[in-house]
């Protein structure tokens, strides 16, 4: 052990070449209840594991006290069984994976996992000072900062900092960490509504920077291989998290932080959306319009007008206006009988001109001035001032006003300007200023609404759209999107970075208003081909300003074509998509992937977003770029791959060029995947979870497969804990000339078993089958020479196990 420590240190000095700050030295350490502590001369280090996994690290500067409480985890710290080393001037405390080393002299803190080293402390934790502190044209600038400096390797590829359009990696930026809408943005956006202070790097760490107030992460941006996390106040705490796979990492993550809650099932259909319906007949008959023309609808979202005439003067009211609305409980009823959820958008800000402004300073809802009084300032939409839900009296006024909307029948809110889009920093809220609170604002607002919504609706999962949030926002069932982006090609080409980079944050429901937000650019190709990635994004939620309608039954008849053609897809992939939401809530993995997962040591893969992983089967290539024939995509070695619409099949490994259709994007199915299928439906409360279909992609370089359909009655809240779910097995093996196909489920104690009707696809059969047998049975099929497939109707009990035999 000793030879193999000093070992490891001999590689990591060579490979980083560094010191620490010189002005640290190493007093003395101690551990008690497996919290390791170093003494040095300015302050003490405190080392804590949550898992092996997952170990966290906080510097108290001397003459500052531990600062416990974190926006972030949720997480308990497990008992972790530890090991201590001290050998010459070299501390180790260690888990079974995760290891911190301290140098005593000079003074060095770095991590490894599995023996590897994979960071460590450059400067570590130090004061900065600058000339004022405030946001200005983008950037933050402070009369004092303090820092967190970590050494890099050359070769690292970063990810991280929320939300950003700047290509994958993001090594070479310094990134505000200051929630911030950019209204319009195209390819390249620095600032965004999501920021997050969290780096990924592609040696398979993370590293979250525990702390809410306003600051920078620079990744690299001096080229001189280093990290630096730097903020105006606050704790000195951040967590490294490790693991064997980028699944695993962000398992690890989302434990710390929180699990994303199972959303209702209809929150995975389509949305007709716009800024804005202006009236209660408005939204009647624009629903009917779809109903019309049999294109699915599951919600639709009121933007602003619901409790105001005009877009400036009214925010803050919070209640329908009457004239526009003369009956909201008798539409919301009417919505509701045709299989349509509604939504409406709130904003935390009170209008000095609105209906509220005197209640709301009357009970004390607002946060304040310098001198007590509630604070007022002027944005786009008027005088305002903001609620305060740090202290009881706003959180409970704004709370009672999602309860009251709740049961009106709303069944999704809609949290707009959450970053909060203008909050000055003399502002003071009930536990800090606003620039202490202003990152998390969003995310403790997204909290409100998840709560009073189930107070509200106890046996109802919430639905919430949020504009802004932070680490561990997704605990709170929020569902983010990308923000005011331009209805422009650029705006369309930053969408799958975006999504892909907050999923492997832990915001795994990350998407677009589809079609695009801003300006009036009436483009049926761009719209059709941002509907077409739409199917393979977590929301499908058309969404625009009014100018030009974002709803496929205002476009053009072609336009409306290949919407209804892509919106029925979406709806045809609810089992497989709801699987998917399933493991993200368990596992907390995204829904959507990037390709460096599938090859995590192919490094022309680090920057890549051309393509990405729906899921684990579907590889998935967006157009995007106007006229175009014909695209390159590479397909991950890891596997053979199915053209969804051909069933060609082309050798992973390679980068291939593939002709387009404007009806839809190319799309690829994993060899040896089992794919199931729903029928047509206008909206998913028509879905029947006893009746699909399952396409099994056969193929000889897969000998063996096997996959999972997850069940439940897509409302029930908590249906996991509570016992109140099934989850199917597919398994198929070729053994000699017969492929051996079982179907077997798992049913919770508090789910009732019910027979499954499967309409089951084999897929690249090159000859009719000599036999086939379900159970005991021998059976026909029907037997397509054209595709090569082999079709079979199933009825299964799935209390029992089912099993075919295909004689190949």
């Amino acid at each position: 052990m000793k030879n193999t420590l000093y070992i490891l240190l001999a590689l990591f000095l060579f490979q980083f070449g560094f010191t620490q700050n010189p002005d640290r030295v190493y007093k003395s350490h101690s551990e008690e209840n497996n919290i390791f502590t170093v003494i040095t001369n300015d302050g003490n280090y405190r080392f804590q594991f949550y898992s092996d996994n997952i170990i966290e690290t906080t510097f108290i500067p001397k003459a500052e006290s531990l600062k416990s409480e974190s926006h972030a985890v949720v997480m308990k710290p497990n008992q972790v069984k530890t090991s201590y080393k001290y050998v010459g001037n070299t501390i180790s405390f260690s888990s079974n994976t995760l290891s911190v080393l301290i140098k005593t002299a000079p003074f060095q803190i770095s991590y490894s996992y599995n023996g590897k080293l994979i960071t460590s402390e450059k400067r570590g934790y130090y004061k900065s000072q600058h000339q004022s502190m405030e946001m200005v044209a983008g950037n933050i600038v402070a009369d004092e900062t303090e820092k967190i400096e970590f050494n890099l390797t050359k070769d690292e590829v970063l990810y991280g900092g929320g939300a950003r359009a700047l290509g994958m990696n993001r090594r070479g930026n310094r990134l505000p960490l200051f929630n911030r809408a950019h209204y319009g943005y195209e390819t390249k956006s620095e600032l965004m509504n999501y920021t997050m202070p969290i780096v990924l790097s592609s040696k398979k760490y993370m590293i979250h920077f525990d702390n809410a107030p306003i600051g920078y992460l620079d990744f690299d941006s001096k080229n001189d291989n280093t990290l630096t996390y730097e903020t105006i106040s606050g704790r000195k705490t951040y967590q490294v998290i490790a693991g064997n796979s980028w699944y695993d990492i962000i398992e690890n993550y989302t434990n710390l932080t929180g699990k994303q809650p199972m959303l209702p099932r209809w929150a995975l259909g389509n949305f007709s959306s716009r800024f804005g319906y202006h009236s209660q007949k408005e939204t009647l008959e624009t629903i009917n319009i779809f109903k019309e023309d049999k294109i699915p609808v599951d919600a639709i979202i009121l933007d602003l007008y619901w409790f105001g005439k005009e877009i400036k003067g009214t925010m803050g009211n919070l209640k329908f206006d009457r004239d526009s609305f003369p009956n909201p409980k008798q539409m919301i009823k009417d919505l509701k009988s045709q299989n349509v959820e509604t939504i409406l958008i709130t904003e935390p800000f009170v209008l000095t001109t609105s209906n509220r402004w005197e209640e709301a300073v009357e009970k004390n809802v607002l946060a304040k001035d310098s001198i007590g009084n509630p604070a007022k300032y002027d944005f786009y939409f008027g005088n305002t001032g903001i609620v305060d839900i740090y202290k009881k009296e706003g959180s409970q006024w704004f709370s009672d006003i999602y309860k009251e909307l709740s049961e009106f029948g709303v069944t999704g809110f809609w949290g707009d300007l959450g970053e909060p889009e203008v909050h000055p920093t003399w502002v003071k809220h009930a536990t800090g200023s606003a620039d202490e609170v202003h990152n998390i604002y969003g995310h403790d607002w997204a909290k409100l609404v998840y709560e009073a919504s189930l107070e509200a609706s106890p046996d109802k999962r919430p639905f919430i759209l949020m504009r802004a949030g932070y680490s561990g926002s997704q605990r709170y069932g929020m569902v983010p999107w990308s923000g005011d982006v331009n209805r422009t090609w650029g705006g369309l080409q930053s969408q799958p970075e975006i999504a892909l980079q907050m999923g492997m944050q832990g915001l795994g429901y990350m998407h677009s208003d589809l079609g695009g937000f801003a300006g009036a650019n009436l483009d049926d190709e761009l719209y059709a081909r941002w509907l077409q990635y739409g199917v393979f994004q977590p929301i499908f939620r058309p969404h625009a300003q009014e100018e030009v309608p974002s709803e496929p039954v205002f476009r053009s008849e072609k336009a409306k074509r290949f919407a209804k053609f892509a919106i029925e897809m979406r709806y045809r992939m609810l089992p497989y998509n709801y699987h998917l939401m399933a493991q993200n809530h368990i596992e907390g993995t995204p829904l959507m992937r990037p390709l460096f997962f599938e090859e995590t040591n192919n490094s022309n893969l680090f920057n890549y977003s051309k393509a990405y992983l729906w899921g684990n089967d579907f590889l998935v290539s967006p157009v995007l770029e106007a006229g175009k024939t014909e695209q390159e995509i590479y397909f991950p070695k890891t596997s053979n791959w199915f053209n969804i619409e051909t069933d060609e099949i082309i050798k992973g490994g390679v980068t291939k060029t593939v002709k387009l259709h404007p009806a839809y994007i190319p799309t690829y199915v994993r060899a040896g995947a089992f794919i199931p299928l729903a029928k047509s439906m206008q909206s998913t409360k028509e879905y029947d979870v006893n009746v699909f279909q399952l396409q099994y992609y056969y193929d000889d370089s897969i000998k063996k497969s096997k996959r999972e359909l997850y069940f439940d009655d897509g409302h029930t809240v908590n249906p996991i804990e509570k016992s109140q779910y099934q989850i199917l097995e597919f398994e198929a093996e070729k053994k000699g000339g017969w492929l051996h196909i079982d179907f077997e489920a798992e049913t919770a104690l508090n789910y009732k078993t019910e027979s499954k009707t499967i309409e089951f696809v084999v897929h690249n059969l090159n000859k009719k089958p000599k036999k086939v047998l379900v159970g005991r049975e021998k059976v026909t099929g029907k037997y397509n020479s054209k595709y090569k497939t082999l079709t079979l109707d199933i009825s299964w009990n799935t209390a029992t196990k089912k099993r075919i035999k295909v004689k190949l």
